[in-house]
């Protein structure tokens, strides 16, 4: 990031754009399309943006996960877990 897309962007900008991505995800066919659109409407760059979402995640407690996200990495586990005892108890005949 550039001196003048620091000076440009107050850090509640910048909480607000990343917050903005995390929260309309979902809306849009990727991470990236998400970035771009939300980068439009704040006015800047989605490789200006990209950076700061990324920051944001590293600075989580939680990696940035939200909580759709653990839910869906839970019943995964859970499913996989179940999976690999099925295939045990199949692979003992």
């Amino acid at each position: 990031m550039t001196n003048e897309a620091a000076m440009k962007f107050s850090p509640e900008m910048r909480a607000r754009a990343v917050r903005m991505v995390l929260d309309h995800e979902g809306d849009h066919s990727s991470r990236w399309a998400a970035i771009s659109s939300v980068a439009a409407k704040v006015g800047c760059t989605a490789e200006t943006l990209r950076p700061w979402l990324r920051k944001a995640e590293r600075d989580s407690a939680d990696g940035g996960r939200t909580g759709d996200v653990e839910v869906r990495l839970k019943a995964l586990k859970r499913e996989n877990r179940e999976l690999r005892q099925a295939n045990e108890a199949l692979t003992q005949f």
